[in-house]
């Protein structure tokens, strides 16, 4: 029993990092008010450190140059493009976006590339990444609800009742987290260009992200919504016109806020009027 006592407090010093006696005799502390002796260690011998070799530490520029790398070659990826499945081609082989390597599959598009109306959200969500479209999980289906209000769908061949749709982000974050600044500045060119390649009449900022993005907007989505907007891109240089667009809450915002609905129809009315105008 003794010994099972000794051997259970030698472990409790080992687990607690005591592993060198000091004395050669125990100390009992509790009678002792002396402070035991200390065998004297022979003094160390004196030593030469070796010279320390320098990393300069880099500038804070030269941190973010990594960023800026991606960011200049997405722009030049997105100009070369030529044709939707140039673009795609060019979304698929850049390497710029750390969430590339954690997705399941690229989500380009889905709908009608002639129609007169393109949606943008803003990320792919977990039914997207399994099945390489934008909105087709749970959101997706309220959206082609909303969407079937005002006479279009993604599966419509006339241009006039087709819609496109895209994504600002063409890979899924991890998590379904919403995207970082880094992760939209990076995929804003590649958006742009797929704007510019469709060439719609009137876009979707369908959600915040998508809305203040495109727009280069602080305002939430709240206040950009209900008033038309004059997109024209901001990365990709050049003379282009100014696409008319509106902003409203994205699908899943509806299905935790079901009395924003009313808002949304609100959006809709004013995305068909618009149309009218603009075809007659």
């Amino acid at each position: 029993m003794q010994a099972h006592a000794q051997k259970a407090a030698l472990q409790f010093y080992l687990d607690h990092g005591v592993d060198e006696a000091l004395v050669d005799a125990p100390v009992d502390r509790t009678k002792v008010k002396e402070k035991p002796a200390v065998v004297a260690k022979e003094p160390a011998r004196e030593q030469t450190a070796p010279a320390r070799q320098s990393y300069a530490t880099p500038p804070q520029q030269d941190v973010l140059l990594g960023a800026s790398d991606a960011r200049a070659e997405a722009v030049k990826l997105a100009q070369a493009a030529k044709t939707l499945d140039e673009l795609k081609d060019a979304i698929t082989a850049f390497d710029g976006i750390a969430i590339k390597k954690t997705a399941t599959n690229l989500v380009f598009c889905d709908g009608n590339p002639k129609a007169e109306v393109m949606l943008v959200g803003e990320a792919p969500g977990a039914d997207e990444d399994r099945q390489g479209k934008p909105f087709v999980g749970v959101s997706g289906q309220l959206l082609d609800k909303i969407l079937a209000c005002i006479d279009l769908s993604r599966s419509e061949d006339d241009p006039q009742k087709a819609v496109y749709i895209s994504n600002i982000l063409n890979w899924r974050p991890p998590g379904n987290r919403t995207p970082s600044p880094a992760e939209i500045e990076v995929s804003l060119p590649f958006i742009e260009r797929h704007i510019q390649l469709i060439q719609p009449k009137v876009l979707i900022f369908c959600g915040g992200v998508s809305a203040k993005s495109l727009l280069a907007i602080g305002d939430s989505i709240s206040r950009l919504r209900k008033t038309w907007h004059d997109y024209t891109p901001q990365s990709l240089p050049g003379e282009a016109s100014a696409i008319p667009g509106i902003a409203t809450y994205h699908p899943a915002y509806l299905l935790r806020t079901p009395a924003q609905k009313k808002a949304v129809w609100a959006d809709m009315l004013q995305i068909k009027a618009k149309l009218a105008a603009l075809r007659s």
